[in-house]
């Protein structure tokens, strides 16, 4: 098969090309065209093959690191993981998709809106202010230990986020948001939620604490959208995934 047949029809929208790229690679992992262990194809090589920009190709595989089908090696590229083929990632919702398209469209928001507020954290924020952060986060990971969906803990985490900003407007935006912060509380008639979604909410939130707690604003603002990204891509594969 040649390059340029794999090419992603030109004039989608930048969210579609992200989706159909990372669905692309999916599906490469998940068939055995690329095996556990594998190296990605560069993001150059990604970028010719496909047709699409270097900031698609990032998205989708922030994606697929979300996923923890692959793993960045410093200075060595994007690795294939061992993953288990049917491991959950989310229950299914049984709901109208309206409701996962407004989950979507709140995600989509906060994305533009807490990367930012994640730089902000990391270079603003007060030794009190990080302290804050750390305690948030240490208190969504008991939740998470004690078997809970830790939706109220979650809230919390992000809340300290932006109240470590030092510009209350962050605070006043996720308050406007309420419980469509956190789209688990949109989906409480699924039941319990998997302990491994939950325990990639919690790795993600420990990378974002981290880098705020260590002053350092571009690691910080890489953690968040790989967060808030991921939690894009796994409702999308929902949506698209109703029959």
């Amino acid at each position: 098969m040649t390059m340029t047949s794999h090419k992603l029809a030109r004039g989608s929208a930048p969210g579609s090309l992200t989706y159909r790229l990372t669905e692309e690679l999916r599906r490469r992992i998940e068939t055995g065209a690329i095996q556990p262990g594998d190296k990605l194809p560069t993001e150059r090589a990604l970028v010719d093959e496909f047709g699409v920009s270097r900031t698609v190709v990032r998205e989708a595989i922030a994606g697929l690191r979300a996923d923890r089908l692959v793993a960045a090696r410093q200075g060595a590229g994007v690795f294939v993981l061992n993953r288990p083929v049917d491991s959950p990632i989310l229950p299914p919702i049984p709901s109208r998709i309206d409701r996962i398209s407004s989950i979507i469209e709140a995600l989509e928001l906060r994305t533009a809106v807490e990367i930012e507020a994640a730089a902000l954290a990391a270079t603003r924020s007060s030794p009190a202010q990080q302290m804050r952060v750390r305690e948030a986060f240490t208190e969504f990971a008991h939740a998470v230990e004690r078997g809970e969906g830790a939706e109220d803990a979650d809230f919390a985490f992000h809340l300290s986020i932006a109240d470590a900003t030092n510009n209350a407007l962050f605070r006043e935006f996720l308050e406007s948001l309420g419980k469509r912060t956190i789209p688990r509380n949109q989906i409480r008639d699924v039941g319990v939620v998997p302990l491994e979604y939950l325990q990639r909410i919690l790795d993600e939130h420990s990378e974002i604490a981290e880098a705020i707690c260590s002053c350092d604003a571009e690691t910080a603002s890489a953690a968040m959208r790989l967060h808030l990204r991921g939690s894009q891509e796994r409702y999308k594969r929902l949506m698209y995934e109703r029959p």
